[in-house]
């Protein structure tokens, strides 16, 4: 399950305005853009005018020439445009609908929504058992009125209880809806609100079922563009009205009980894919005999160390050593015993090496030391430790094996091929010399 992040989601452009803006010019910026709400902004803080504030203040007698300044507004929320979706859970227990998005200087990006939030909760992950009736909070706080209620009473009951919205009954039926959005419309019309509320409410109400699925519920807002839902028994009868928000916090618990129900398998499944991993990456990398660097890997390494050595001026030595007469013994002992000399053989020299020297069969019997930070002559001396070490050590068998040494300078300009070249080139001199020894050579 994929949350999107807060700047794939919000609004970029805002409606905005300064707080030393009048509120004339903010209504006017209110029409213009068809909006129920203007972003105030007073540097780095973020506040909204609402369609219900410029009611009530008409309702007040302001003089809508004042400066917003001199009005009290409430502070927006806000979050970085950088944040996850499920950021904005701690501000669903808010009244205030809207969140500032800011970019990393605090300057605002843009405005998240209920509206941007519901729109990206993916339904698949909700109870599509889970029905509009089972809703505990479903009927609180809705103002119910007749049809023949004046539209002033209406709105000050609006103003008075911060109602979005009143729901207009016919005998139960809903037969219309005032919202804030028809608020801004009265205001700019100015017509007679003595006459009845059913005179101004949007009319035919479309409305859902309580017995439809929260999955359904979301799909409904989604596709119609609703703030909100009127919900209706099978009579058609008017029970309750569910805001986005609700949904949302549904969405949120239902996604919280989803992710403990499978948070237990779903780290035991990245265990195993970490251990696979792990095993994977150990089979690409290592000589499954000897468990020493393959090929591959020790070429990786040595492109890596030899950029070091470069940076820092740094000397390094490449010993390369062939086990001597080695068919011999496979055809005598047979593969098993070879093999277990190829492993014996790995185990002395990684007891010989320093921690920083990288070691690794190139193939067949042959092993490629690489020595950071090793001179040419501390890698010849280096060597010979380690042919007295083989020549002296008790094999499976009691076997006696040695092995020949080629050793030379990692040089600038080198790459893995022209350095391996120089050291094969020396162990061949030093098998031409009767084995068992050790031959550099520099050039």
């Amino acid at each position: 399950m994929k949350f999107p992040l807060i700047y794939e989601i919000a609004t970029k452009n805002a409606v905005k305005i300064d707080i030393s803006s009048t509120l004339n010019e903010a209504i006017d910026l209110m029409y213009r853009y068809n909006h129920r709400n203007v972003i105030v902004v007073d540097k780095n803080k973020f506040f909204i005018l609402t369609a219900n504030d410029i009611l009530k203040l008409k309702l007040k007698g302001y003089d809508f020439s004042i400066e917003i300044s001199n009005i009290k507004l409430e502070i927006l929320p806000t979050i970085s445009k950088d944040a996850n979706i499920l950021d904005t859970m701690p501000f669903l227990e808010d009244s205030i609908e809207h969140i500032c998005v800011v970019d990393d200087d605090g300057s605002l990006f843009g405005i998240l929504t209920y509206t941007d939030i519901i729109s990206h909760i993916d339904p698949e992950s909700l109870m599509e058992n889970y029905r509009l009736a089972d809703l505990m909070n479903m009927n609180k706080n809705i103002q119910k009125i007749s049809k023949d209620t004046s539209t002033t009473d209406a709105l000050r009951n609006m103003a008075d209880n911060d109602f979005d919205c009143v729901v207009v009954l016919k005998k139960d039926l809903p037969i219309g809806i005032l919202t804030t959005k028809d608020i801004m419309d009265l205001i700019k019309r100015g017509p007679d609100l003595n006459l009845p509320v059913s005179d101004y409410m949007s009319s035919p109400v479309e409305s859902l079922d309580e017995n439809s699925t929260i999955k359904e519920a979301i799909n409904f807002m989604k596709e119609k563009h609703f703030k909100r839902i009127i919900i209706t028994n099978k009579n058609g009868e008017f029970t309750g009205l569910i805001l986005q928000k609700e949904l949302i916090s549904l969405s949120y618990s239902r996604w919280a009980i989803l992710m403990k129900q499978y948070s237990t398998e779903l780290n035991e499944i990245n265990t195993v894919l970490e251990q696979k991993n792990k095993r994977f990456e150990k089979m690409a990398f290592t000589d499954q005999l000897t468990g020493l660097y393959n090929r591959y890997k020790f070429t990786e390494l040595f492109v890596s160390e030899y950029h070091t050595m470069a940076q820092r001026d740094n000397k390094m030595s490449l010993i390369m050593l062939d086990i001597d007469f080695f068919k011999k013994i496979n055809d005598k002992y047979g593969h098993n015993i070879g093999d277990r000399v190829l492993l014996q053989m790995s185990n002395i020299l990684l007891r010989h090496l320093r921690n920083v020297d990288i070691v690794g069969r190139w193939g067949g019997e042959e092993f490629l030391i690489l020595l950071p930070t090793a001179t040419l002559e501390n890698a010849t001396t280096l060597a010979d430790k380690l042919r007295i070490a083989i020549q002296d050590f008790d094999m499976d068998e009691h076997l006696k094996v040695t092995a020949s040494f080629g050793v030379t300078e990692v040089k600038i300009g080198d790459d893995i091929k022209s350095a391996v070249k120089r050291a094969d080139d020396a162990l061949y001199e030093a098998k031409n010399s009767g084995r068992n020894c050790v031959k550099a050579k520099v050039d």
